[in-house]
C-alpha cells in the first residue's frame, strides 16, 4: 500500500506532519493540475492519496472517475484556515 498528500505549494499548513515523518507529500504548481498528479500517483501504484478540500474542488474527475474506484483511495481532508 502506497500513500501519498497531494497539496497546493502555497500551503504552508497542510501535512506538516506526514513530511516530517518522511512519507510523501507532492505539491502542485496550480491548482488546476490535480486531476493530472492524481492520474500519475495512480499510474505510479499509489493507492491511498490525501487531498485538502479546498484543492479537491478543483477537480473535475475526482467524483465521476473515481468515486466506486477499488484500486484507489482518495480522501478529501479539511482545509486548514
Amino acid at each position: 500500500m502506497k500513500v501519498s498528500f497531494l497539496k497546493y505549494k502555497n500551503d504552508t499548513s497542510s501535512y506538516k506532519i506526514p513530511k516530517g515523518l518522511g512519507m510523501d507529500v507532492f505539491e502542485i504548481e496550480n491548482p488546476e493540475q490535480v486531476d493530472n498528479k492524481i492520474e500519475e500517483l495512480k499510474n505510479n501504484k499509489y493507492t491511498t492519496i490525501f487531498i485538502p478540500s479546498e484543492l479537491a474542488s478543483f477537480s473535475e474527475k475526482l467524483i465521476n472517475n473515481y468515486k466506486y474506484s477499488t484500486q484507489l483511495n482518495i480522501v478529501i481532508t479539511p482545509s486548514k484556515k
